[in-house]
């Protein structure tokens, strides 16, 4: 959290952070499953073993290209609920930052589909008044984030 560290206002205090959900790794780790089955299937293919083998190679590439983009996404991303705002910030070199006042906030709508209620990841939507913040999704325990920004 070092920028909301950075930013606090005096007398403002973090009361919440959230974090991106761990399956925002499951294409990449799928991907490197997939990998490991064509390289164990391409040789017993007479003949068509090298495709294979570059294909496995491809796919192990891609499913590492996933899995390092996903790491770095969740990396630069941090959200926060203060006693005074509820921030957002994504990005590392080029930064983008959302902030919405606790007083403006009006709403906030939590969505899970069946996958996010088992493995416990939603989507959260903080609107207010006029406008609102971007849909923050694949968030870690949403209801507890949720429960920071009404419990004001």
């Amino acid at each position: 959290m070092h920028y909301v560290n950075k930013i606090l206002q005096p007398n403002e205090t973090v009361i919440a952070t959230a974090a991106m959900h761990w399956i925002i790794y499951v294409p990449g780790a799928l991907l490197l499953v997939l990998a490991v089955l064509v390289a164990i299937i391409g040789p017993a293919l007479v003949g068509l073993a090298p495709i294979f083998q570059g294909l496995g190679g491809l796919l192990a590439l891609f499913g590492l290209v996933l899995l390092l983009r996903s790491w770095f996404e969740q990396w630069t991303t941090e959200i926060a609920v203060t006693s005074k705002r509820v921030i957002y910030k994504t990005g590392f070199i080029s930064r983008s930052t959302t902030e919405m006042n606790m007083e403006k906030v009006e709403s906030v709508a939590v969505d899970q589909n069946l996958w996010g209620r088992i493995f416990g990841y939603g989507t959260i939507g903080v609107r207010g008044t006029g406008v609102g913040i971007e849909e923050l999704r694949r968030i870690a325990d949403p209801l507890k984030l949720r429960n920071a920004i009404v419990a004001r």
